[in-house]
């Protein structure tokens, strides 16, 4: 008898998460192609796909959905894509293509949103203390025109906070962490006792407790700035994507089949995800 390939199981057992992972590792290939010396700067499928700020030219309403198929280099791929393998294969094969699916492009949409209006309002606070302050329209435009302040926007801003404002609006969003982390809470409601074990952490943790800790080490680094990962990673989406996975979850439960018990590995050292 001749077995399936991997390959070919994945797409006849999860066709969803199949093809979610084909169009992310073909975008990034087709990004590298483009600009290998530049995997995420200045990179014009970046331009095209990731998420911008709503105020900028290069913002397309597409962008709430492209931006979760795009990534910034190989680590940010490797590291999303295992995870909607790893857990979005069992929730496709739990609730079935069509349901998975919805569930992952909404959480993705959603983080999407969530990021952009977090960015909108705190821009918006910006412009609102500058206003007060008398800044000239024509100071805060130039100044985002040339990364330049003059001394009547210095003079109100600390060089920490003309960083932010500036990043806010030239900032761009892009990977499929917002989903996954969606993927991660229904993960935890459908299989609380789920043992996941890291590979910074090797030590295996019930879902019902690795989940809220990821994302509460999230809300920690948004409020504090502080993220022992480095910078540039949107923890806000990470924390809308796990808040509207949660949201569906709750909507859903009454729907949901009933799932057994996540079986207890008789060696947990051997339960990786």
């Amino acid at each position: 008898m001749q077995h399936a390939l991997p390959i070919e199981r994945l797409f006849k057992e999860s066709p969803a998460v199949a093809v979610i992972l084909a169009t992310n590792v073909l975008l990034f290939a087709l990004k590298w192609m483009l600009s290998p010396d530049s995997a995420a700067v200045d990179n014009p499928l970046d331009a095209l796909l990731a998420l911008h700020f709503p105020y900028q030219a290069d913002f397309h309403l597409w962008q709430f959905l492209s931006h979760m198929f795009m990534h910034g280099n190989v680590t940010h791929i490797a590291f999303n894509m295992f995870g909607v393998y790893t857990f979005g294969s069992l929730l496709e094969q739990v609730w079935g293509t069509k349901r998975f699916l919805v569930f992952y492009l909404v959480a993705g949409l959603g983080a999407g949103l969530i990021y952009t209006g977090v960015n909108v309002y705190e821009f918006g606070t910006f412009i609102d203390y500058l206003s007060v302050h008398n800044v000239s329209t024509e100071s805060i435009q130039s100044f985002l025109a040339t990364r330049s302040p003059n001394a009547e926007l210095s003079s109100r801003l600390t060089i920490d906070e003309l960083v932010t404002f500036y990043s806010i609006y030239y900032g761009s969003m892009l990977g499929a962490s917002g989903a996954l982390y969606g993927i991660l809470v229904a993960f935890a409601v459908l299989f609380p006792n789920g043992k996941i074990m890291l590979i910074f952490l090797p030590v295996p943790i019930k879902a019902k407790f690795f989940v809220p800790a990821i994302v509460g080490f999230d809300l920690f680094s948004e409020l504090t700035g502080f993220s022992i990962f480095g910078g540039g990673i949107a923890h806000t989406a990470h924390i809308g994507g796990a808040l509207i996975g949660f949201i569906l979850m709750m909507y859903w439960k009454k729907d949901l089949p009933k799932i057994p018990e996540y079986p207890e590995p008789e060696d947990e050292s051997s339960e990786r995800y």
